[in-house]
């Protein structure tokens, strides 16, 4: 039997509304943010300066709530990050990482139905 996400560090955690996959999917990555997070870290960023870099315009204290969340729901961990630089670094874990295939969905559906949208690029 394959392990849940994050051993079961999802489930356990206090904001699921129903047991419905795609609701409990969007309690932990339904905001205006999370995603954009995820999608930077799949583009090699990890530090929070370049989150903030990244062109979305996030507020400080939301991403560090955002990274606070992704942390304790079991998607990302916190590092601690070669000087000289900002103090802690972030990475996806294999929980985090397995949302790729979300992620190239939402591209592959957003690049067919809204013109004009482009895909991320790598970090410089």
């Amino acid at each position: 039997m394959a392990r849940r996400i994050g051993d079961d560090r999802l489930r356990a955690m206090s904001f699921q509304r129903s047991d419905c996959a795609i609701s409990c999917a969007l309690d932990v990555l339904g905001d205006k943010w999370t995603l954009l997070i995820v999608r930077d870290l799949f583009l090699g960023r990890s530090r929070y300066g370049d989150f903030l870099r990244a062109g979305e315009g996030i507020p400080t204290n939301v991403l560090a709530r955002r990274l606070q969340r992704l942390e304790a729901a079991g998607l990302v961990e916190r590092i601690v990050a070669p000087r000289p630089r900002s103090r802690y670094a972030y990475r996806l874990t294999r929980s985090g990482r397995r949302l790729g295939p979300v992620l190239e969905a939402l591209i592959g559906w957003s690049r067919s139905q809204i013109p004009g949208t482009r895909v991320s690029s790598r970090k410089k």
